[in-house]
C-alpha cells in the first residue's frame, strides 16, 4: 500500500511542471553546535506557543485577554523562530529555469485552498462535530472587532510559517522534514482541542510543507497562508452566521 500510494503521488508530481515540484539549489548547511542549538530552542518554544494557543481559544470571544493571548501566540513564535538561528526566504523557479522570488504562485495557491475549504465547508455543515467545531471558531468572528480578528489572525499566520516551516523545519534535517513538520503544526493546534482545527492544521501543514521544501524558504508558505487566511475570514463567517451557537458568548475551547 505505501510503494502504491507513493507511485501514485510520483505520478501525480510528474503530471505537474517541473517548476512547482522540483526543489531548487540550496545551501543551508550549518555547524553541529549551531544545529543542536536550533533544535533546543524550537523545542521549548514549540511547547509555549502550544500551551498558549491553547489558552487563546479558552478566552471569551472579543475579549481583550483574547486578543492579548493571540498576539502573545504570534510573538513567540516569531521570537522562537528568529533566535533559533538563520531563516531564508527561498526562491521559485520559472518555467524557463530562472529563479525569482515566490510571489503570484504562493497567492494563486492560496486562493486555490480557500475554494477547496470553502467547499469542504459545505460539506462540514451536514456533519454535526465538525458543524459544532466550526461555529465555535466562527464566534470570535462574529463577536469580536473584525480588524482585530483580521489583525491577529494574519499576523498568526506569518508567525507559524516563520516557526513551524522557518525555524522547525530547519531544525529536523532532511529525515522527512514535510511530514515531520506538519506532525508537529498538528500537535500544537491540537491544543485548541477543535477538531476543525486540527484537521485544517494538517492539510495546510503538508501543502505548506512541499512549498518549503520546493522553495527553500518561508516566502511562499508565509504568502499561500495569509491569502488563504484573509479569503477565509472574509467569507467563512457568513455561511455559519445562521447557527445559533454563534452567537454563545463562551469560549471555544
Amino acid at each position: 500500500m505505501t510503494r502504491r500510494g507513493g507511485g501514485l503521488l510520483a505520478r501525480a508530481a510528474g503530471r505537474l511542471p517541473h517548476w512547482l515540484v522540483e526543489p531548487v539549489p540550496r545551501d543551508h548547511r550549518e555547524t553541529d553546535e549551531a544545529f543542536r542549538r536550533r533544535r533546543r530552542v524550537t523545542a521549548g518554544v514549540a511547547l509555549a506557543g502550544a500551551g498558549l494557543l491553547g489558552v487563546s481559544l479558552s478566552t471569551r470571544p472579543g475579549s481583550p485577554a483574547f486578543y492579548g493571548f493571540t498576539m502573545a501566540v504570534a510573538g513567540t513564535w516569531v521570537a522562537g523562530g528568529l533566535a533559533s538561528g538563520p531563516l531564508h526566504l527561498g526562491w521559485m523557479a520559472t518555467p524557463d529555469r530562472q529563479l525569482r522570488r515566490p510571489v503570484v504562485t504562493p497567492v494563486v495557491t492560496g486562493a486555490g485552498a480557500f475554494a477547496a475549504f470553502y467547499g469542504a465547508a459545505l460539506v462540514a455543515r451536514r456533519i454535526p462535530v465538525l458543524d459544532q467545531a466550526i461555529t465555535r471558531v466562527m464566534r470570535y468572528a462574529h463577536q469580536g472587532s473584525t480588524p482585530l480578528v483580521a489583525t491577529t489572525a494574519l499576523l498568526n499566520g506569518v508567525a507559524e510559517e516563520v516557526f513551524f516551516r522557518g525555524a522547525l523545519y530547519a531544525a529536523i534535517g532532511v529525515d522527512r522534514p514535510v511530514v515531520t513538520s506538519t506532525a508537529v503544526y498538528g500537535l500544537a493546534t491540537a491544543a485548541t482541542r477543535n477538531p476543525a482545527l486540527l484537521l485544517a492544521s494538517l492539510v495546510m501543514g503538508a501543502l505548506f510543507g512541499v512549498q518549503r521544501r520546493v522553495t527553500g524558504g518561508i516566502q511562499a508558505p508565509v504568502l499561500t497562508h495569509v491569502t488563504w487566511s484573509a479569503l477565509m475570514l472574509r467569507y467563512l463567517p457568513p455561511l455559519f452566521a445562521d447557527q445559533a451557537d454563534v452567537h454563545d458568548p463562551r469560549p471555544a475551547a
